[in-house]
C-alpha cells in the first residue's frame, strides 16, 4: 500500500504567538481537514528564506498549497497604490519575510515539476510571482464591483463565478458556474505570462488561473483560485472537488 502524499502547506504568521509573544506561523484546521478528507497530510512549511532549505521541503513533498492571509506588499509588483487606496492594505507582520518565502517556493515547485494549488493570497502571490500585478484595493479601484469582501459569511456561498469550459477547474469540479465564498479586498490585475483566467465572477474580478497550454508542461498540475473552498468543503462536493482533484495530481506526480 502506498503511503499518502505529503503536501507543503505555506502558513500564515501571526504577529504574536501564545509563547513569549514571538512572531508564529498558523495553519487554519480548515485546510488541514480538507487535505486530510482526501487522504493527504499537510504539512506546515517552516519559516525560513532560505532557498536550499526551502528547495528540501519541497523535494521531500509531493505538492505545495500556497493558502490565504495578509495582502502582497504593493512594492513587490507596481509602483505604490493609489492615496486613497495605501490605508487598505494589510502586510504581513514578519517584515515581507512570507512575502519573500512564497516567491522562493513557487520558483522551487516550478523548478521541481510539483502539483501547486493556490487559494486567496495564494492566487495573488502566484501571479505576482510570475510577473503579473494585482488592484489594491477593490472597492477604491474597481468602481461598481459587488462588495467582494464578505467576512461575515466566509463559510458560505455569497456569488457566482464563471468557469471556462474544458478548464482544468471546469472539468475538476464538473461545473460552468461555481458558487463561492469571498473574503479579500484585493484582486489579479495584469495576469501572469504564463498564465490564463478560467473563472470570473459577474464584475470582472479574477476567480481562478491555470497554466496556458504552452507552459501546461512546466507543471503535472497548477490551479489558484480567489475563494476558499476549504471553507466550502463540508457542504459543496465540487469544492471538495478541487483538493481531491489536487491530492489526485500529487499521487500521480509522484508515480512519475
Amino acid at each position: 500500500m502506498s503511503r499518502p502524499p505529503l503536501v507543503l502547506v505555506s502558513p500564515n504568521v501571526e504577529s504574536k504567538g501564545d509563547e513569549f509573544g514571538d512572531l508564529s506561523i498558523s495553519l487554519a484546521e480548515t485546510y488541514q481537514q480538507a487535505l486530510m478528507g482526501c487522504g493527504a497530510i499537510p504539512l506546515p512549511m517552516p519559516a525560513t528564506t532560505a532557498q536550499e532549505l526551502i528547495a528540501e521541503c519541497v523535494g521531500r513533498c509531493d505538492g505545495v498549497l500556497l493558502t490565504g492571509g495578509e495582502d502582497v506588499d504593493p512594492r513587490i509588483y507596481g509602483k505604490g497604490l493609489p492615496v486613497r487606496s495605501q490605508g487598505t492594505v494589510t502586510v504581513t507582520p514578519d517584515g515581507g519575510a512570507r512575502d519573500l518565502r512564497e516567491l522562493i517556493l513557487i520558483d522551487e515547485v516550478f523548478r521541481q515539476g510539483k502539483p501547486l494549488l493556490g487559494i486567496c493570497r495564494g492566487h495573488q502571490v502566484l501571479n505576482v510571482a510570475l510577473g503579473g500585478t494585482l488592484v489594491g484595493d477593490i472597492l477604491g479601484q474597481a468602481p461598481g464591483a459587488m462588495n467582494h469582501r464578505r467576512m461575515d459569511r466566509r463559510n458560505e456561498v455569497v456569488h457566482d463565478v464563471r468557469l471556462t469550459a474544458g478548464s482544468l477547474l471546469a472539468r475538476i469540479t464538473g461545473k460552468q458556474k461555481l458558487g463561492v465564498n469571498s473574503t479579500h479586498h484585493q484582486a489579479v490585475a495584469r495576469v501572469a505570462a504564463l498564465l490564463k483566467v478560467t473563472a470570473v465572477s459577474s464584475d470582472g474580478i479574477v476567480e481562478g488561473l491555470e497554466l496556458r497550454p504552452s507552459a501546461a508542461r512546466m507543471l503535472p498540475f497548477l490551479l489558484s483560485v480567489q475563494f476558499h473552498p476549504e471553507r466550502l468543503v463540508d457542504q459543496y462536493a465540487e469544492h471538495q472537488a478541487i483538493f481531491r482533484g489536487f491530492t489526485q495530481a500529487c499521487v500521480l506526480s509522484r508515480r512519475q
